[in-house]
């Protein structure tokens, strides 16, 4: 009798997606804050521009470099904590094996059930230091790669997010012009980021297009109206 294979469908959003989310949502609101700000301060898109610009710059900098030290640092952490873990399975072989079997008992084995899997531990010390790492600790093994691509990712999306909402000014002459354009078109990619957001993320897609819009709508609205009050 022929079967129907079982197919689960699951949705992990990876270290990259994670990446250009970070990037691209600060991307779009901060570049965006600082162009409207600027417009309720001056009428000159010049001056918008290169301020633009530099934030661009100067954000996408920094977002990288926080995405590199916080991948590095997840590196470090891991590295040190497998040396702690490769140490204690040879200095105190007992106590890592009690571990070892309350993780088991968790999940509803009991000690008749859990023996030969501690005695295959204790011949397999490679493994039973990953099993650690992965059980008792929660810790994945990062990609040596991953410091790098991390900042590389977060930059470029933070470039790609802010060159969209200071986009307008840059074709356009008069700043209050530039500015419905440059509302109209930034509240849009929001919309869609924060749709594609939802979806890579598992969340609801519609809720989570109206909440990114409506966050990057209202930081803008604040340095919109904090600039006109000063200027």
């Amino acid at each position: 009798m022929p079967t129907t294979s079982h197919i689960e469908k699951h949705f992990t959003a990876g270290a990259m997606i994670r990446d250009i989310v970070i990037g691209m949502s600060d991307g779009l609101t901060v570049p965006f804050a600082l162009a409207a700000g600027l417009s309720g301060a001056v009428s000159s898109t010049a001056i918008i521009v290169t301020a633009g610009l530099a934030e661009i710059a100067a954000g996408s900098i920094a977002m990288g470099l926080g995405g590199y030290l916080a991948a590095k640092s997840d590196a470090d952490h891991y590295a040190s904590e497998r040396v702690r873990e490769e140490t204690e399975v040879i200095d105190k072989p007992n106590a890592e094996l009690a571990e070892v079997s309350d993780v088991f008992k968790s999940f509803g084995l009991d000690e008749v059930e859990i023996a030969p899997i501690l005695l295959k531990m204790r011949s397999k010390p490679a493994a039973w230091v990953d099993f650690m790492m992965r059980f008792e600790l929660g810790l994945e093994e990062p990609d040596p790669k991953r410091a790098l691509q991390s900042a590389l990712t977060i930059a470029g999306a933070y470039m790609v997010g802010g060159l969209i909402p200071l986009s307008p000014y840059i074709l356009v002459g008069r700043a209050a012009s530039a500015l419905v354009i440059s509302v109209a078109v930034t509240i849009v990619a929001l919309f869609l980021f924060g749709y594609l957001k939802g979806y890579f993320t598992g969340a609801k897609r519609i809720q989570s297009a109206l909440k990114t819009a409506l966050v990057g709508g209202l930081a803008a609205a604040a340095a919109f109206m904090i600039a006109r009050a000063i200027s």
